[in-house]
This record gives structure tokens, sequence and C-alpha cells, in this order.
């Protein structure tokens, strides 16, 4: 979907309306502000009801929700550019309803985060946090030599969700010797990685579950019970999506009870708060819901936000819209 502008270089600079909660601003370097004429209700005098029914752009900046009644109160509203690859927070069948467009952050993640996910299955594997401060405490010269690790080469490696993220970390673990499967809501004609139909077969044949699906109704939870009882009690669960794809209660118990092998985790059911049992085990790794987060990566980001604004003001293809089927 695009404007109904066709002279985008020949007008003033577009007026697009920001949407974020006061604790997410705009990455650094913002350029969006040179292109375009944003309205930030948080850091302007309040926006006048007049104005807002003749805004046709929202930039949605982090994971701040748009509900019915956001687009209520933006009758004119034709296209929300969101600033993540996630959109669970934007409710797609009220922006399909009203014939709203919406964009995401594209592949301007996919790289970094992949890079994240390899780096939470190195710590995890290998220990990395805990060796660290096993040094630090000064426990080496008292207790030893460190437990072993495990190698990452040769893993049987499950990705829930063969997208943009999902490809890139395929790509990084078939360099190091793993086995790569897959589960996707579609198989992927193109794609030569063994396809399972459910979560529960992949984890079944994985040593690991890496985890960098889409939120929505259907994924919630996906990694439930039945899925760690598949994976095993030496299976290792890497979550890079949102924290609501793993059912953390379900992970807690597995990981105390000796039933998992480990975890690696960038992101939770209830950011910014962790199960104090996650805190205290050597064998999960820990973060806080960072992986996307390099000066590379929200350069990326404007890039793709400024290319889909562009688009849309010019009545050009956009450049990374969400599919709402």
């Amino acid at each position: 979907m695009a404007g109904e502008n066709p002279n985008f270089q020949n007008t003033d600079p577009p007026t697009v309306l920001v949407h974020r909660f006061p604790t997410f601003d705009f990455p650094p370097g913002n350029r969006l502000s040179t292109q375009f004429h944003l309205l930030d209700p948080i850091t302007s005098p309040p926006t006048s009801p007049v104005l807002l029914h003749s805004i046709r752009a929202l930039l949605c900046i982090g994971p701040v929700p748009v509900t019915p009644e956001t687009l209520n109160r933006l009758p004119s509203l034709q296209i929300i550019v969101g600033s993540s690859a996630g959109v669970d927070h934007i409710d797609l069948t009220e922006c399909s309803r009203r014939n709203i467009a919406v964009t995401n952050a594209g592949s301007a993640f996919s790289e970094d985060t992949a890079d994240y996910a390899v780096a939470l299955l190195f710590g995890v594997l290998r220990r990395l946090p805990a060796g660290d401060r096993y040094v630090r405490d000064g426990f080496w010269p008292v207790n030893g030599d460190f437990p072993l690790g495990f190698k990452l080469g040769a893993k049987r490696v499950g990705i829930l969700g063969l997208g943009s993220i999902g490809s890139e970390v395929a790509k990084r673990l078939a360099a190091f010797g793993c086995s790569i499967a897959y589960f996707s809501r579609k198989k992927k004609t193109s794609v030569l990685f063994p396809y399972y139909e459910n979560a529960i077969d992949l984890a079944a044949n994985s040593d690991v579950l890496i985890v960098c699906c889409a939120l929505n109704d259907e994924t919630h939870h996906i990694v439930n019970k039945d899925v760690m009882v598949a994976l095993g009690k030496e299976g290792v669960i890497i979550n890079v999506g949102r924290g609501p794809l793993v059912d953390e209660k379900q992970l807690v118990e597995f990981l105390v009870r000796g039933e998992l092998g480990g975890a690696g985790l960038d992101v939770f059911e209830n950011e910014p708060n962790v199960p104090k049992e996650l805190l205290e085990r050597d064998n999960v790794v820990l973060s806080p819901h960072c992986s996307v987060a390099t000066p590379e990566s929200f350069e990326a980001l404007q890039d793709v936000i400024i290319a889909n604004l562009k688009a849309f003001f010019s009545n050009k293809p956009l450049v990374s819209p969400v599919q709402k089927d």
C-alpha cells in the first residue's frame, strides 16, 4: 500500500506521527528528522485533534501497542511503520480491516540477532559466563580445573522460524558443522534443510532448539512442556524471538529438575522481570533483550524506515510490508 501523493520530491517534508513509550527514543544518529516532519507527543506540545485526524503515517518506535483505540484517534491513517522485527504489539487484524499497511524492520536486525543467538549457544555449551565468574571469584587456584563444556560442531540444531533471522542463524551454524532442521508456518521450497510439520517433532530430532519465529496467537508458548520433553534432558533452548514463545514457567521447572541441558535467553515473558531460579543456574545464559542492539543494526533500521516512508509518500511499493494473512 502506498500514499496518494506522487510528488514526494516536490513537497514540504511529509508529516509523520511518532508513537513510542517515554523510555524508547530514536536510534542514535537520528536521520529521520532531516527528511520528515516528525510529530512526537512526548517532546512536543499536545497534538491537536484536528491535526491527528489528518495524519496518514505513524512511526511506531519499539513495542508500544497499537490498539483499535489508537487507530480510532487517527481516522486518516494509511500506514504504520514499525521499528522492530516483531509486530505482535500491533493489532494486525484491525489494521487489515481498516486497510492500513504495516511494515517492520525487515532484515535490519537479522545478522546481529543471528550472531547473538550463536553467542548465546556458545555461552551455554562452553559455559562461558560461569567460567568467567569462576576466574573472577578466585575459584580457579582454589578448586582447580573448571568443569568441561560441550562441543558445538555436529550438534543437531532445530530452528523455529526460518525467516530472515532464522536463515542467518542456519547459515552460521552450518559453517560450524551443525546439522540444521526447521519448522516454519510453511515449508520453504527453496530450502534443502529437513522440514518438520510441528515443533514437537523438530525438538525430538534436535539437540538444540533456537527460537526466532514471530509471536502471534498460534506461536504463543509454542515451546511448551511437550516440546521440552521431546528435546530431552541434554537439550538446549535458545530464545532470541519473544519471551512468550516459550512457556517460561515450564522452562524453569525443567531446568531446576535437570530435565534440560541449558538455555540461552535474550527475552522473557515479563520483562524486565526474570524468574529468580534462572539467576541461580550456571547452565543458563541471560541477556537483557539486546540481541539487535548494535550501532550497525540501528543504522540499517533507519535505512529501512526511511525507505518505507519514502515509498509510501511516493506511491511506490513498500520495502518491508508485513503480510497479514
